[in-house]
């Protein structure tokens, strides 16, 4: 009963670490593009602004929520727990300080995050489904697709990680890159095309395709507000930032285990903000692609180019350990046709 209740409170700590984490992301995304575009942004709710955010939520919880009245009820209010539930439970994999200091200890973590990941675009195919609403419904099928495609390419290229360190679990990955270097230096191309891949499987600029205002009407969560739309919003931020740590464990060396604990957390925040902040400078910079030139990007060139590197890296290192390329299987016996 004690490590139960334990637990429950260790849990209810990281879900408020991670709504003001959220809250405050959304934020520095609004200050970074104001500096951007040379204007203000929020500045008069709290000092330099700091309380938008706070402000911004009250406001939305406020609100009344609406829902069509040819709306299938349940799976319309079921849709946004279910994309905010999935991105909160990532949380529970992502170790913080030395081996084994994380809520769920899996030695498949990587699978774990990627399977609940996948998850999540059952909220996004019911929100539209359920709305009764055409552009609601495409905006669904887009954000669907468009995920769906993109989890391809990542997976390929989180292998490459896999096979250099020989663990799934994150802990180990960070620990085999404090004894040797970055991996980014390693597999550069590969980091490359994963920051592309996380981009599109978060629905930001340059894909955000799902939520183009001029075509789609703001795409699957059009038919949302107050509360439900909070849980959509907060579940797209979220999901972002568990990318951006998911990013530093396995390209930027993770956690510093060699480093005082006050030192570590310090290094590891700034590599998390920084893929953050790469996140919004490409916001504030880039135009949106058209669909087909996205699903065009992601299965002609990420996907074969991913497909061939993760080829390269594991003939690579078996040469390097002194196996051959090619293993001859054992022969069995004849078969006699009758």
């Amino acid at each position: 009963m004690f490590n139960i209740t334990i637990e429950l409170i260790i849990g209810l700590i990281t879900l408020v670490c991670a709504l003001i984490i959220i809250a405050f992301f959304t934020l520095a995304e609004r200050k970074v593009i104001a500096s951007v575009q040379r204007r203000r942004g929020p500045n008069v709710v709290g000092i330099f602004g700091l309380l938008q955010a706070i402000a911004d939520g009250l406001k939305l919880v406020g609100k009344e929520i609406l829902i069509p009245s040819k709306a299938n009820t349940d799976l319309f209010i079921l849709a946004p727990i279910l994309t905010f539930g999935t991105s909160l439970i990532n949380w529970a994999f992502l170790p913080i300080g030395n081996i084994g200091n994380v809520i769920v200890n899996q030695n498949l973590a990587i699978l774990f995050v990627l399977s609940v990941s996948s998850i999540g675009v059952y909220g996004i195919i019911l929100s539209g489904w359920a709305s009764n609403s055409r552009y609601a419904f495409l905006g669904a099928i887009r954000s669907t697709s468009q995920m769906v495609s993109y989890e391809v390419s990542m997976g390929l290229l989180i292998m490459p990680v896999i096979i250099c360190t020989g663990s799934f679990n994150f802990s180990d990955i960070s620990y085999f890159q404090s004894q040797h270097s970055w991996l980014m230096f390693a597999l550069l191309p590969v980091a490359g095309l994963f920051l592309i891949s996380i981009l599109a499987e978060t629905n930001r600029t340059p894909f955000d395709l799902p939520e183009a205002e001029a075509e789609l009407v703001a795409g699957y969560n059009v038919e949302y507000s107050s509360l439900t739309f909070a849980l959509f919003f907060l579940g797209e931020y979220g999901n972002m930032i568990i990318l951006a740590i998911f990013t530093s464990l396995l390209f930027l060396g993770g956690w510093p285990l060699s480093l005082p604990s006050w030192l570590a957390l310090f290094i590891f925040v700034a590599k998390v903000m920084s893929v953050c902040f790469f996140f919004i400078f490409v916001r504030a910079n880039l135009p949106r692609y058209r669909y087909d030139q996205l699903m065009s990007v992601g299965w002609e060139v990420i996907l074969p180019i991913s497909l061939g590197y993760l080829i390269l890296i594991a003939s690579f290192i078996r040469v390097a350990n002194g196996e051959p390329m090619v293993q001859e299987i054992p022969f069995i016996g004849s078969v006699k046709l009758s």
